[in-house]
């Protein structure tokens, strides 16, 4: 294995997965921190974690673990994924998480790019947007976990950090790959451990993978691989052979626990044609609303791709969480999810588009799942996955906010068997 990346979480993980197989390498997504050696075929692995929103320290030493992992599997180049976003507090955990990999590694002058101009995330002056508006006015500043109130991520990042933060602008990106690289010495001689970089449009990203070739460790969102496939397989590190993919031939089911946008817009599309359950949280609190109560609902509509569905609008989210209390209200659903998900897969559903973070990370777990092999796109930034065995499962792990309108119909559809 060349190439190791530790991501933040389960969906982001899959969305730089997807953006390395692309690329042409045999990429496996491990959910956690894998306790044996990878397959030797494997060029590029992604080990998921579920630290965006922990403490800190618990992130930095879950982190550290996998740098580990991927040292003893002989990786030569390392990348601390987060989201394009920069889902983060003003506490962390992108600062620590980077600086202590920093650390660990010996490097400075650490790039540090968000950006995914496919998607719509692109980063002026050390300012994040999404689409044609600042971070902070993206509705990102309603996030239930994460609010993002200030598009400087520059800014934002100092106060995660216990060492100064870079820049390298757009003027210095443009001019290529060496004046990038240049740049990034120039920060580590001024003892600047991250360095934002600044990304409007895709060819950016590559010139960036070009000054970083040789770098140990790059973080960012998925945009910051995008350049790299190419550059190991020239190198002759990979083959740029991708693997078959193993879809599901039974019956499809949409679990979606987001409340973003376009999470929300998707819910509102398949439920005009498919079976649909809300989850009411007073039901799920009280025990009404159980893991067999979406089993029996599911299965009464096996072979129609129902939808069971808690996403709600920010301010009805902001009420329950004050009502009930945040933490108790996400392990609740989180419990719920990664239950139902169990029960459904094993009473024959094969084919699992799941939309949220949180809610991959439970249903994941509810599956018991350690690693899958990455398929074809579904959507900029979201693959198929298939588990690797006897049996298959194939699962579509959705960021909130990726996806278009449509996004659960193409996925129930890319994920089938051949």
């Amino acid at each position: 294995m060349y190439l190791g990346v530790i991501a933040d979480d389960f969906t982001g993980a899959s969305d730089i997965a997807n953006t390395l197989a692309k690329g042409g390498l045999s990429t496996t997504q491990f959910f956690g921190v894998p306790a044996s050696r990878a397959a030797a075929d494997c060029d590029a692995g992604v080990v998921s974690l579920k630290t965006r929103s922990i403490d800190a320290a618990d992130a930095t030493k879950q982190s550290l673990e996998a740098l580990d992992w991927f040292k003893a599997q002989g990786c030569r180049q390392f990348i601390f994924k987060y989201c394009s976003t920069f889902d983060s507090t003003p506490r962390g955990n992108i600062g620590p998480v980077g600086e202590a990999l920093a650390a660990a590694l010996k490097v400075r002058g650490v790039p540090a790019c968000p950006a995914f101009p496919t998607t719509g995330r692109t980063i002026y002056q050390g300012h994040l947007f999404v689409g044609d508006k600042p971070l902070n006015e993206s509705g990102l500043e309603n996030h239930p976990l994460n609010p993002m109130t200030d598009a400087d991520i520059r800014r934002w990042l100092a106060l995660q950090t216990q060492h100064p933060v870079g820049l390298v602008p757009w003027a210095t990106v443009r001019q290529g790959g060496e004046a990038i690289r240049a740049a990034l010495d120039a920060a580590a001689a001024r003892d600047e451990w991250l360095v934002i970089v600044d990304a409007v449009e895709d060819a950016d990203l590559i010139a960036i993978g070009r000054a970083c070739a040789d770098a140990p460790l790059l973080t960012g969102g998925s945009g910051i691989a995008i350049g790299l496939p190419q550059i190991i397989i020239d190198k002759g590190a990979a083959s740029g052979e991708r693997r078959t993919f193993r879809g599901g031939r039974g019956a499809g089911v949409v679990l979606a626990g987001s409340c973003s946008r376009a999470t929300l817009s998707q819910v509102e599309a398949f439920k005009a044609s498919h079976p649909s359950l809300a989850i009411d949280i007073a039901e799920v609190l009280d025990g009404r609303m159980t893991a067999d109560a979406i089993l029996e609902f599911v299965s009464g509509h096996r072979g129609r791709d129902p939808l069971v569905y808690s996403s709600a609008p920010p301010d009805r989210v902001r009420a329950l969480q004050k009502q009930y209390g945040q933490d108790k209200l996400s392990h609740r659903l989180e419990s719920l999810f990664a239950d139902a998900a169990a029960k459904v897969v094993q009473s024959g559903f094969d084919r699992v588009v799941v939309a949220g973070g949180e809610t991959s990370g439970a249903v994941v777990t509810g599956l018991g799942l350690s690693a899958v092999a990455i398929g074809p796109e579904i959507d900029p930034g979201v693959p198929a996955l298939a588990t690797e065995g006897s049996a298959t499962v194939a699962l579509a792990l959705k960021s909130g906010n990726f996806g278009g309108v449509d996004f659960f119909a193409k996925a129930l559809d890319t994920l089938k068997a051949a």
